[in-house]
C-alpha cells in the first residue's frame, strides 16, 4: 500500500519479552538481546519486524523495547455513562490491526458498542467487532486487545467483545480518513 510508510527503528530487547506473532496469533518468548525493528508503534502496542517475522508486544512490555509504557487511564468520580463512553470510544481507538496501521475504529470494525450500569455501580461494556476477514488469525489478538483497553477504563468491571462476521465487513465501511490512509480514497 502506497498511503502510508512504516518506521524501522532498531531495537535490541533488553530482557526476554511476550510477544505474538503476526498474523497466526500465536505466542512466543523473544529473548534477551533479540534485536530487530520496531515497525509499528501505535495504540500502546509494538509491532516489531524480527528476523524475517513480525511480532506484536504490548504496551507493558515497552521496558524491554526502551520505551515508555502508555500512562493510566483516569476518569472523573461523577463520569456520567455519556463520558464513559466516548472514553470507551477513544480507547477502541487505540487497537490497531499489527498488520495495517489504522485503528479498528477508522477501519469500521466496530459494528456497535453499548454500556450499562451494574448493581455494585460499575459499568460492563458491550462491543461488537468483526474482522477485515473471518479467516484472520489475529482475530483473538485483537477481542483480546480490545477487552484489556477496555477494562482499563476506571467504572469498567467487564468488557464483554463478541466477534461477528453479518454483515461481512467491506471497504465502504472505512472512514474517509482510513480511506485516504491506505490510498483507497
Amino acid at each position: 500500500m502506497s498511503g502510508f510508510s512504516l518506521s524501522s527503528e532498531p531495537f535490541t530487547l533488553a530482557r526476554d519479552c511476550a510477544a505474538v506473532m503476526v498474523p497466526q496469533g500465536e505466542g512466543v518468548t523473544l529473548p534477551a538481546g533479540q534485536i530487530g525493528y520496531i515497525t509499528q508503534a501505535l495504540g500502546g502496542s509494538f509491532t516489531v519486524y524480527v528476523e524475517g517475522n513480525l511480532f506484536r508486544i504490548a504496551g507493558v512490555d515497552a521496558d524491554a523495547l526502551g520505551k515508555e509504557p502508555p500512562p493510566p487511564i483516569e476518569v472523573p468520580a461523577d463520569a456520567t455513562d455519556a463520558d464513559v463512553e466516548k472514553l470507551a470510544w477513544d480507547q477502541l481507538r487505540t487497537v490497531f490491526d499489527p498488520e495495517i496501521p489504522i485503528n479498528v475504529v477508522e477501519l469500521g470494525l466496530v459494528y456497535d458498542l453499548s454500556l450499562e450500569q451494574r448493581e455494585d455501580g460499575r459499568r460492563t461494556i458491550y462491543v461488537k467487532l468483526t474482522l477485515t476477514a473471518p479467516g484472520c488469525g489475529m482475530g483473538d489478538i485483537l477481542v483480546d486487545d480490545a477487552r484489556t483497553k477496555l477494562e482499563m477504563i476506571p467504572t469498567v468491571a467487564e468488557a464483554d467483545i463478541d466477534l461477528v462476521f453479518d454483515p461481512p465487513w467491506n471497504h465502504s465501511m472505512m472512514s474517509d480518513a482510513a480511506k485516504l490512509e491506505t490510498g483507497m480514497l
